[in-house]
């Protein structure tokens, strides 16, 4: 029996997602330090133009920031995890959360990885999500339609990427034969070969950016393991780029750790649902799901 910790991907971006933090001191210097990357204090940013919140450079930073700035106050009194696992660019905040990765850097790695990933096709692209076909029928419409399965949340549970115009046609064809479909607030092809011009830029990058090793396993997305190195956090982070993020690999590799309780730094609750929907055996809740970080604290000592 234990905790682990969830860190979520940008999508679920509001105005209300800080709420919850105000008044927190550790909570406040972490946003302070995401200021200069931003150009803009993230209290500012969410009382600001909507669309702002999912722009690619804002976006990536600003959701690292409210994660890291959850986790801030928040693990001075929770138990110690037994891992932690990132959704797409959560990836970058579960291992600042980890201590692989100083905060001071956390902010403006992640800005530089949301410009290489603009950067990366020329043409408009997005994602899509898709649910209600199984994986062995979806991936031959892939193929037809030059798209690329991006995230595996479960056996039909995926997230598609590729060109927009592609992804249209797509998803006439998925409907045809009974499927869901919700187009994603992501401006780029995540995860899929569009982003292969990425991974020599951002390799760069990493080389230059100071990495410890992680003081608690942080799972790779694109394949579920625990990465314990500062060298398998440079590999992975750059491969994930132009990968599939194989979500429900890791919460099985969570299961199987021993991870009983699953915490969601927000902002957002998806990845809490999905766990319960896909594990009913584990408990899951996201900070966004309470009030107060009282409520959170109580709910995980309640749980272990």
């Amino acid at each position: 029996m234990g905790l682990g910790i969830l860190c979520p991907g940008q999508g679920a971006q509001s105005a209300s997602m800080l709420d919850i933090l105000a008044g927190g001191e550790r909570a406040r210097a972490t946003l302070d330090l995401a200021t200069a990357t931003l150009g803009a204090h993230p209290i500012d940013l969410v009382a600001g133009p909507p669309e702002r919140l999912f722009e690619n450079v804002i976006a990536q930073p600003l959701v690292c920031a409210v994660t890291l700035a959850a986790w801030a106050e928040l693990s001075p009194h929770l138990p110690n995890p037994l891992a932690m696992a990132g959704y797409s660019v959560g990836e970058l905040a579960a291992h600042a959360c980890a201590r692989t990765l100083a905060p001071e850097a956390l902010f403006p790695l992640a800005r530089r990885r949301a410009e290489v990933m603009d950067a990366a096709c020329g043409l408009p692209n997005g994602m899509l999500a898709v649910r209600g076909i199984a994986m062995a029928a979806l991936e031959p419409l892939c193929v037809q339609h030059g798209v690329w399965m991006a995230i595996i949340n479960g056996p039909d549970r995926i997230v598609v990427g590729g060109l927009l115009d592609h992804l249209a046609a797509f998803g006439s064809q998925v409907e045809g034969l009974g499927g869901g479909l919700t187009p994603l607030a992501i401006s780029v092809a995540s995860h899929t070969p569009l982003m292969t011009p990425a991974l020599e830029p951002f390799g760069a990058i990493l080389a230059q950016t100071r990495l410890s090793r992680p003081l608690i396993p942080v799972l790779a997305g694109i394949d579920g393991t625990a990465v314990l190195s500062a060298e398998r956090t440079r590999e992975v982070l750059v491969h994930q780029l132009d990968r599939p993020i194989q979500w429900w690999s890791c919460l099985q590799a969570l299961r199987e750790r021993g991870c009983t309780v699953l915490l969601e730094l927000g902002p957002g609750s998806s990845l809490a649902r999905m766990a319960t929907d896909l594990f009913p055996g584990i408990e899951a809740r996201s900070v966004a799901d309470f009030k107060t970080l009282d409520g959170v604290i109580r709910w995980v000592e309640g749980r272990l």
